[in-house]
């Protein structure tokens, strides 16, 4: 495919994605899902908040109850350990904070849910 051609179907397709983002906020006058802004941070504490659930410290959303998992958390957990390994040197102090204290603090606790 030639640039030409590149750049006017890159065109008609932003063309048509702004179109439908702006029939989907007239539709129902408030901002679409896909705007909540996707950051490390939130990524981080979510994987957290699976965990927990896992752990059984909070419980869990659909069945309202508090269940250890410790198969399921330790995934959860090692997902966040590999994260962090792949993404060495390319966080921000904050992001690389907010892992370290993650990671740390889950693997406190499972660790004392495991040996009771």
């Amino acid at each position: 495919m030639s640039n030409e051609k590149s750049d006017e179907l890159k065109k008609k397709v932003d063309e048509s994605w702004k179109d439908a983002m702006e029939k989907e906020k007239s539709s129902n006058g408030a901002a679409p899902a896909e705007s909540l802004e996707v950051t490390f941070h939130l990524f981080a504490t979510s994987l957290m908040m699976e965990a927990l659930v896992a752990l059984g410290d909070i419980e869990h959303p659909v069945t309202k109850k508090k269940e250890l998992n410790p198969t399921h958390a330790k995934f959860v957990i090692d997902t966040l350990s590999m994260l962090q390994e792949k993404t060495a040197n390319n966080l921000t102090k904050d992001e690389a904070g907010t892992l370290e204290s993650v990671l740390y603090d889950l693997r406190m606790r499972f660790v004392n849910k495991v040996n009771k």
